[in-house]
């Protein structure tokens, strides 16, 4: 019996975990049902509506992640990040870091290869520190916060990411000097 539940698949167990959260949810449901069932029709209208008002942003998000995996390649990105590419090079990163999908840990070893070939520490900070900003994650933002605080919180996140890459740089260069 434990060779069996040792030798299921990943993906198995992945969607046995995923029915977790639903179930609770429906548990729960379940419970108000009974202590309080006037409130459970409250709750339901509550949440289709929240539902409902994020389905034209989600429908949007997964459209441009959509895009963006088939018209972006992380190789054609890799090539002109180079040390010297100056500030080229830091706008690709910038962009590059906003359009960039998936999670973190899977760009790691792209970027460590491109460290490895030569591309200098702003770049690869200004990507790391633009990962934040997401254009598909917008109007659900905008929804939630409005767009005072979105544009303001976008441009602040987008300005330092190119001070944190210019220091970089600085800090790369002056290291490399005295190490050598």
């Amino acid at each position: 019996m434990i060779a069996q539940a040792d030798s299921e698949p990943k993906d198995g167990r992945r969607r046995k975990r995923a029915t977790i959260f639903p179930i609770c949810v429906l548990a729960l449901y379940g419970a108000v049902y009974f202590i309080a069932p006037e409130k459970i029709g409250l709750a339901l209208r509550v949440d289709v509506k929240i539902l409902l008002s994020l389905c034209i942003p989600l429908a949007f998000v997964f459209a441009v992640l959509f895009l963006v995996n088939v018209l972006v390649c992380p190789s054609q990105v890799a090539r002109f990040l180079g040390k010297h590419s100056g500030f080229k090079g830091m706008l690709l990163a910038l962009v590059a870091g906003i359009i960039s999908a998936g999670p973190i840990f899977a760009w790691y070893p792209l970027l460590k290869k491109l460290k490895s070939e030569g591309a200098g520490e702003g770049p690869i900070a200004i990507f790391l520190y633009n990962r934040a900003v997401k254009p598909f994650l917008l109007p659900v933002m905008i929804g939630f916060y409005g767009w005072p605080y979105v544009l303001v919180l976008t441009f602040l996140m987008i300005l330092g990411s190119i001070v944190v890459g210019f220091s970089m740089e600085v800090a790369g260069r002056r290291l490399e000097s005295a190490l050598t």
